[in-house]
């Protein structure tokens, strides 16, 4: 892994950390459902258009990138995404970045429960890890009645929808025309919601500064540039490699929260994202080749 992917990947996860601390503005001040139909509507539009302007085109979609549109559409952006801005009314921004990162350990779960991939033993080891902070964290926040019980499985649900997101497109990145399958993916978590938004809310916003600014960087920034380099740093080291970087989320959620918002952070906090980010990672280093020894003949 060279220096250039070490520096995407650890901007990949600030940027998509921070969008947690963005949302929660958001969702405290308008309907979650419609704001974040509109945001993949402009963030989808731009990325065509970014795309075409890039000389990207939909015709020469494989197959396999149709699918993972729709696949990410879906999954990604109308449930995972869909269920955490939800979720955010009742629960704190951090506690929601600290979920949605144990979804490397959901797509290693299922993949070798479900699937019978090997897992070495630091892959099980980093399982027990993440299942040991989750508790942790988890234990506190519903024992001190800090969080929404709703809100926590709600956040759960979503972590699920984009582990079985992810294990369906793999390989979806190569073949290029990487911008336009971000920005087709949006289009069709929009269109999704705006089916589904206006079933369960009511349109009412009063716009402010605040509100204006989050909403821009949350579809700016997230939105389409942590959406893009994601793409490429897959395309670059591969997805193995690529999602090792979801070990910084944690830490990089909790402390946007802490800082923006003025979230307090327990010891119990401190201690579980701790003992998360190493699960996450033992369970991604677990999954990279064995170094073959080869001997002199």
């Amino acid at each position: 892994m060279d220096i250039r992917a070490i520096g995407m990947g650890v901007f990949f996860a600030v940027m998509w950390a921070s969008a947690f601390t963005s949302t929660r503005m958001i969702v405290t001040e308008v309907p979650p459902l419609f704001a974040l139909a509109l945001r993949f509507l402009l963030s989808g539009v731009a990325g065509v258009v970014i795309a075409l302007l890039m000389g990207e085109t939909w015709r020469t979609l494989t197959r396999a990138q149709w699918r993972a549109v729709v696949i990410l559409g879906l999954c990604q952006n109308a449930l995972y995404l869909g269920l955490n801005w939800v979720a955010m009314q009742w629960i704190e921004a951090g506690l929601a970045s600290i979920i949605a990162a144990t979804m490397p350990l959901i797509v290693a779960t299922l993949g070798w429960g479900l699937m019978g991939e090997r897992l070495r033993p630091l892959g099980v080891a980093g399982l027990a890890l993440g299942l040991t902070g989750v508790a942790i964290i988890m234990g506190a926040r519903l024992q001190g009645g800090g969080s929404d019980p709703v809100g926590i499985l709600m956040c759960f649900a979503a972590a699920l929808a984009l582990a079985v997101a992810t294990l369906t497109v793999r390989g979806a990145s190569s073949g290029g025309n990487v911008m336009m399958i971000v920005g087709l993916q949006m289009l069709v978590g929009s269109a999704t919601l705006w089916i589904i938004a206006p079933l369960v809310e009511d349109w009412q916003v009063t716009l402010h500064s605040r509100l204006v600014w989050a909403f821009l960087y949350t579809v700016i920034v997230p939105g389409l540039v942590a959406t893009w380099v994601w793409f490429r740093l897959v395309g670059r080291i591969g997805a193995v490699r690529a999602a090792t970087f979801h070990f910084l989320t944690p830490f990089f959620g909790v402390a946007t929260g802490a800082a923006l918002l003025g979230e307090e952070l327990a010891m119990g906090d401190v201690i579980g994202v701790g003992i998360i980010m190493a699960g996450i990672l033992a369970v991604q280093l677990s999954k990279a080749p064995v170094p073959v020894v080869r001997t002199a003949p």
